[in-house]
């Protein structure tokens, strides 16, 4: 137990800038105080102790705004920073050392049975009001950029980007904290396919303004023929 405080406080030291102190850590982040929750949550659920699972999971949501099913499974080292909003369901899997940002959202579609929600890799980085929707995998350190909906399997070491998400690196070189964590310098496919639209509007625009320009040459050319 005291083996996995001292990991968490590191992970958590490691990876949030504003983190001071164990202490501080231990006793006021929600994202700590969620998963502890969640912890005892779990060891009743699996105990066919379902009520009592859910009154402690329930009782966690209101002191933290994080509601994590007490039948889901959480890995090592889970990093949750700020936490409000994050959704966690039944049957999610969350590996080791995975950061996950506010407004997070493992859920499932309405359509599945069994299993309905995510199973994520280890040391997966989840941004800013992500959706991940269905019993998909996420492979190990792949990265889903803030406000993406995420419908498919993502493959190991990938960035996914958009709405719904695609892939926009996949197998690349591995990178250092630093750069995993920069959820603005990725590529964004709706802005491409937006940019590729307004290209094509401006070629027509321009093709109409020559067709209109010879059309009017044409007109003069036929008036002065005729006078």
């Amino acid at each position: 137990m005291f083996q996995e405080a001292r990991e968490l406080i590191a992970a958590y030291k490691a990876r949030d800038p504003a983190a001071r102190s164990a202490l501080e850590i231990l006793l006021l982040y929600p994202g700590v105080k969620a998963v502890r929750s969640h912890r005892r949550a779990h060891w009743c659920y699996t105990h066919n102790l379902k009520f009592l699972a859910r009154w402690i999971s329930q009782a966690s949501r209101r002191r933290t705004g994080i509601e994590i099913h007490p039948g889901a499974t959480i890995g090592k080292r889970l990093v949750i920073d700020h936490g409000m909003g994050i959704v966690i369901g039944e049957t999610a899997e969350i590996g080791d050392d995975c950061l996950i940002y506010h407004g997070v959202t493992l859920g499932g579609t309405g359509k599945d049975c069994g299993k309905r929600h995510p199973t994520i890799g280890n040391n997966v980085l989840i941004g800013t009001g992500a959706k991940l929707l269905g019993p998909f995998t996420v492979g190990d350190n792949a990265r889903i950029a803030a406000g993406s909906v995420v419908l498919q399997s993502v493959p190991a070491n990938a960035t996914a980007v958009g709405v719904p998400a695609k892939i926009t690196r996949i197998n690349g070189q591995k990178v250092d904290y630093v750069e995993a964590v920069d959820q603005i310098h990725v590529s964004d496919p709706v802005s491409a396919e937006l940019t590729a639209l307004r290209q094509e509007l401006r070629a027509m625009q321009k093709e109409l303004r020559d067709l209109s320009r010879h059309q009017s040459d044409h007109r003069y050319e036929e008036y002065h023929e005729e006078y």
